[in-house]
């Protein structure tokens, strides 16, 4: 079976199994597994070769020793694809890479070290095998064999390679590698670059290895994150798998952001999330349908394929109820997947992500202010880097911690001069010192941190529209700028009597306004709109709408024409995806409403309908029709000045609507 691209409704099949349970695989039935998955419309299934307790599931000539000593079904991964391959199933195998419990308890030596000498991950007296092998070490030749006697046993349609980390770390091997190479290895962020050439380096000379053997094998290297780092090393992968289970500790955020960003790199994506309520290995626990559903349908209206994750109880007995579950939302994406095949995303912002100036490289609460703002209201966006090109966007927005070096500088301000519209906030186009505004386009010029916080913003004119005239608190301390020569005051700050301290505070929180005036707050010059305070950090901290409208309101004066509006509630999500060769837009509208209901994480329960849901997109031509799809029901529109306008009589969970061209 070489037909090797990635399909729509994959399952991620886990089996990380100890030892100390006897009968492993003694109730699996190839059929009974195949056979399920078929009925629940799976065309594509992730199986277990070498699973995080360091076992292998097929019958090694080489390593006998580490197959599992209690596997009472001795082809357990060879008839799992052999029934796969019967049935029109991919069946891409899991291999665990830095994370082996056995490995670790026999190499001690091999595990990696953090800089003061100690093993990272598990302590030896607590559950968990998620101590991490060094690649440095002599490990890297045993995976080397291993890769290649997988391949000599078994048929492979992909590989999935997981927990591929760049690890900080200090053990002798890479004190020896970075002496070397003239890295000092007491330098924390010297180290840790050398950690991220040694995975990247390891990365290409596995994806070259696996290449003697199989030309076109799927090949993934998971991390549970696909960001910016990742752009430099695309080149040893050929698709994405994003990692993001919304109880598991990712949330309803991860996600949407991630993807994204992740779609633009020049690879096929897919989103991944699982059945459990919470995460992995959380057995006979199911999801909610309804967060399923949303779930599965967010992946295909950001222009991903689907995976949902599971894992098989130790007796290898597939369960019936997981796969009912599964069937329910996996039949509905294959009817509607035909109106997502080869879909590009259709976006007119570009939103530069803080992750690439990150130390740690994780997500900023920026990341998620401004996916929050921007999908509650209706806005088409990417997540981009400062290597992307701008030339598809209209608006560029930098939020709240993006330094601007002289290449970045000269390339948005090119972007500006051009026409295109830019939106900053706080330290965003700062030079990489901090101390003055590299873009000279922004209108305004550094003085320093603002005197007061929290201060208060007037809302005012197109600014303030549908605010109140008066003085809306900004919880966050922001900068205090001047306006340069051609620049305008949109909105200005107003102060507290004084800053809350031990001495001088004003009743439980914060000092109200003496309304004296500050400093300007909203600053536009031409195309560019500044914000002083961090307005998309605050949205995720506390979620003013204030800052939301604001950010909204100055869209609108940069981008009058969006390309969809809609006049349902802020938790409707819409997407646009174009399919060049059926010469037609999807536009996909979801309204599911993630609650906390527990302490812990959201979830999804319920759906609520929303009726007679009018919307206005902006079309490039003349539409020859709009109709709900896969069902195929006809929407009556009217199309002028460059928009068609329509009404979805009802909207439940989620709807694609086509527009033929």
């Amino acid at each position: 079976m070489q037909e090797n691209q990635l399909r729509f409704r994959q399952i991620h099949m886990d089996y990380h199994t100890t030892q100390h349970i006897a009968g492993v695989g003694a109730e699996f039935d190839p059929d009974e597994f195949a056979d399920t998955l078929a009925k629940a419309a799976v065309d594509s299934v992730t199986v277990f070769g070498r699973c995080h307790h360091g076992w292998l599931y097929y019958d090694s000539k080489k390593f006998r020793d580490r197959i599992h000593p209690n596997l009472a079904y001795k082809h357990l991964l060879r008839d799992q694809i052999r029934a796969c391959h019967k049935r029109n199933i991919r069946a891409p195998i899991y291999l665990t890479i830095q994370w082996d419990h056995l490995l670790s308890r026999q190499h001690p030596e091999w595990i990696t070290l953090n800089p003061q000498g100690q093993q990272n991950g598990t302590p030896p007296y607590e559950a968990g095998f998620y101590n991490h092998l060094c690649v440095n070490s002599p490990y890297r030749q045993f995976l080397e064999e291993h890769v290649a006697e997988v391949f000599d046993l078994l048929p492979v349609d992909g590989l999935f390679l997981d927990i591929v980390q760049a690890v900080d770390c200090s053990c002798q091997n890479c004190r020896n590698l970075m002496a070397a190479a003239g890295v000092n290895a007491a330098n924390d962020t010297e180290r840790q670059a050398f950690a991220l050439k040694t995975i990247n380096d390891w990365k290409r000379e596995m994806t070259a290895h696996i290449r003697k053997f199989s030309k076109d094998c799927t090949i993934f290297y998971n991390a549970g994150h696909v960001g910016p780092r990742d752009r430099q090393i695309a080149d040893a992968y050929t698709h994405w798998e994003l990692e993001s289970l919304p109880g598991g500790g990712w949330g309803y955020l991860h996600f949407p952001a991630t993807q994204r960003y992740a779609r633009n790199l020049g690879l096929d994506s897919m989103g991944m999330t699982g059945k459990f309520h919470t995460s992995w290995g959380d057995f006979h626990s199911f999801k909610n349908p309804a967060a399923l559903q949303f779930e599965c349908f967010m992946m295909l209206a950001l222009a991903g394929k689907c995976s949902i994750g599971d894992q098989l109880p130790p007796d290898g007995k597939i369960c019936k109820h997981t796969y009912d579950l599964i069937g329910s939302v996996y039949r509905e994406v294959a009817a509607k997947e035909s109106w997502c095949s080869q879909a590009e995303p259709v976006v007119d912002i570009g939103v530069l992500t803080p992750e690439e100036f990150n130390a740690d490289g994780g997500l900023p609460p920026a990341v998620f202010g401004a996916t929050r703002m921007l999908q509650e209201g209706g806005h088409q966006f990417d997540f981009i880097d400062s290597k992307s090109p701008l030339g598809k966007y209209k608006v560029v927005i930098l939020p709240d911690t993006i330094p601007v070096a002289p290449a970045l500088a000269a390339k948005l301000e090119k972007f500006v001069a051009g026409g295109g519209k830019l939106i900053a906030s706080f330290k965003s186009g700062l030079n990489e010192a901090g101390d003055a505004f590299a873009l000279k386009c922004l209108g305004v010029d550094f003085v320093g941190d603002a005197p007061f916080s929290p201060d208060f913003i007037m809302p005012a004119g197109e600014i303030g529209r549908d605010l109140p005239k008066t003085e809306h608190v900004m919880y966050t301390r922001g900068l205090q700028v001047k306006l340069r020569k051609g620049a305008e005051a949109l909105a200005s700050t107003r102060v507290p009597y004084f800053n809350r301290t031990w001495e001088h505070f004003c009743s439980h929180r914060h000092t109200p306004s003496a309304h004296k005036r500050g400093g300007p707050g909203i600053i536009q010059k031409g195309n560019c709109i500044y914000f002083m305070h961090p307005i998309f950090t605050e949205y995720a901290d506390v979620t003013p709408r204030w800052c939301k409208q604001l950010l909204l309101n100055a869209l609108d004066i940069l981008l009058p024409q969006p390309l969809i509006r809609h006049d349902g509630p802020s938790t409707v999500v819409a997407t646009l995806n174009r399919q060049k060769t059926e010469k037609r837009l999807a536009l996909h509208l979801l309204h599911y409403i993630p609650q906390r209901r527990g302490q812990h994480f959201d979830t999804i329960e319920d759906v609520i309908p929303l009726h007679d849901l009018t919307l206005s997109i902006k079309a490039p031509k003349k539409l020859k029709s709009v109709r709900c799809v896969p069902d195929g029901a006809e929407l009556a529109f009217t199309q002028h000045d460059g928009r068609i306008n329509f009404t979805l009589p009802k909207l439940e969970g989620h709807q694609i609507i086509e527009l033929a061209l």
